[in-house]
């Protein structure tokens, strides 16, 4: 009886209780391949301030961090933030796609929420604070074009560029063929405008040699909570 009215007092306030295990799960599926697939480098593209980098650290792993952030504050912060870390680099500011060149990036007043594309009402009315406030123009890279992989290289690639991941992964050909695991933000409804989705990401994972392992919820509308982005992790098969 207590722990329903405990319960009932936390869903009111927002938030939800859970076992510590169902809370770490996702920690604990990454840290298990990043150990299991002996990873040895991590490639963090979308990296915002370097919450993902500090993430996987937290969670034991201790080699090469490589990150890329287009944005020119997120980017000053995230060099600050790797300073501490002499296995951290950070990329020079750039964009990452199929193809190279030059293009805009939409800056979101959330930070997070910026992107390359056009943002649809869907993501708007579910978080007001992402409304595009400015764009920055940046260099483009193909990923194949601007990290080289060695013969000792394990990668683990990591992705999160809000609806442009498909562009990154087309940039990424090769580089594919070295990961041994590859985490991804996918949408489950059109949040950009000309995203690839959650199901086409996936086949086309599948169809270059990875297997789903563990998907993490992500964006939720809080009005209906509906999912609408989730994270997905998959494994060299």
């Amino acid at each position: 009886m207590l722990k329903e009215m405990v319960r009932s007092l936390v869903h009111l306030s927002g938030y939800e209780i859970m076992s510590l295990s169902r809370a770490q799960a996702d920690r604990r599926c990454v840290a298990a391949i990043l150990q299991e697939q002996q990873v040895n480098v991590v490639l963090d593209v979308g990296a915002n301030i370097g919450q993902f980098a500090r993430w996987i650290r937290d969670a034991g792993y201790a080699g090469k961090i490589v990150s890329f952030e287009p944005l020119s504050d997120a980017h000053q912060k995230l060099s600050q933030m790797a300073n501490r870390d002499s296995r951290w680099i950070v990329a020079p500011r750039m964009a990452l796609g199929s193809v190279p060149g030059r293009i805009d990036i939409h800056v979101a007043r959330n930070g997070v929420s910026s992107s390359i594309l056009p943002m649809l009402a869907a993501h708007k009315d579910a978080a007001p604070d992402s409304t595009y406030v400015e764009a920055q123009s940046v260099v483009l890279n193909r990923l194949d074009d601007v990290y080289s992989v060695s013969q000792e290289d394990r990668l683990l690639l990591k992705v999160d560029v809000q609806g442009y991941e498909r562009a990154v992964l087309d940039g990424a050909a090769c580089l594919l063929r070295n990961c041994r695991a590859v985490i991804i933000e996918m949408s489950l409804v059109p949040l950009y405008e000309g995203q690839s989705l959650a199901m086409e990401l996936w086949a086309h994972l599948m169809s270059v040699g990875f297997q789903a392992c563990y998907f993490n919820p992500g964006f939720r509308d809080p009005q209906s909570g509906r999912m609408l982005q989730m994270d997905g992790v998959f494994v060299r098969q």
